[in-house]
């Protein structure tokens, strides 16, 4: 039986210790926010409520605060994932499957378009959409997310595409499939899995977003609720934290359901016995 050496123990209590402080820093929010959803004497401190009361949430469940803005959320999320899907996934097809010369040149522009920072773009993009008469406009404001979104979910689709072995495809093509028909009926299928992670990473991050609905969005029956978490900062720096951490428990409600929701029907890569070996 061989013994750890002391170094390589010393490292594992190092790494042990850190993953712990790492664990703590997340929990003690999360603590924070669901002990002071119940508390009717809730301050900016942490500790366990002297009693146990439901009105923080009560206060907030209704139409203004809570219902229309999370409508407008789903709206906003769902439809910057699903037409980031579509396009991305009709973008890496090509990429992954043809060998063209500049397919590396646009990969590494593709790369270079998420390092951009949305603050560096809102000024001329709020000039175009005053333009194109898209300010306040809910279409308008997905499409902008959507572009926002599509360099990362391009690579992270190339990569699922290239997973899925092309001699699949071939035999598609020679039942008389076309190259749309393959992909929608013999890839797409195969890689719900990887089309399920880019479509979680779109909507949480969509979901997040607080800059791009703050600029684009002016009406309040149009704006998502990470901008109406807002309302609970109140004049001169009074902040409702009961009600504020009630409020935070339902905006991370629709998420936490999305990701059980595809993770029980996307599955896994359904290639086992696709190909011969």
């Amino acid at each position: 039986m061989a013994l750890a050496s002391p170094r390589k123990r010393g490292t594992a209590i190092a790494a042990s210790i850190a993953l712990v402080v790492v664990g703590v820093t997340f929990f003690v929010p999360l603590a924070w926010i669901v002990l002071a959803s119940v508390d009717p004497a809730a301050t900016v401190a942490i500790g366990i409520p002297s009693s146990l009361t439901l009105d923080n949430f009560t206060t907030v469940l209704t139409p203004d605060l809570t219902f229309v803005p999370l409508w407008n959320s789903l709206v906003v999320s769902g439809g910057t994932a699903l037409v980031t899907v579509l396009i991305a996934t009709l973008a890496a097809y090509p990429l992954s499957r043809y060998q063209m010369r500049w397919n590396k040149s646009f990969l590494y522009t593709v790369l270079f378009a998420s390092c951009l920072p949305i603050t560096a773009v809102m000024v001329p993009v709020y000039a175009l959409f005053v333009a194109l008469g898209l300010l306040d406009s809910l279409p308008g404001t997905v499409m902008f997310l959507a572009a926002t979104s599509l360099p990362m979910a391009i690579w992270m689709m190339k990569n699922f595409v290239d997973s899925v072995p092309i001699s699949l495809e071939e035999a598609a093509w020679v039942d008389g499939a076309s190259a749309m028909q393959a992909l929608f009926r013999v890839v797409v299928p195969l890689m719900r899995p990887g089309i399920s992670v880019v479509f979680i990473f779109v909507f949480t991050q969509a979901w997040g977003n607080f800059f791009v609905p703050f600029v684009l969005l002016l009406d309040p029956d149009k704006q998502p609720a990470a901008v109406s978490i807002y309302n609970f900062f109140g004049v001169n720096g009074a902040i409702a934290y009961g009600q504020l951490a009630a409020f935070s428990v339902l905006y991370t409600l629709p998420v936490l359901f999305l990701y059980l929701l595809v993770q029980r029907l996307s599955g896994g890569f359904a290639l086992a016995g696709g190909v011969k070996g």
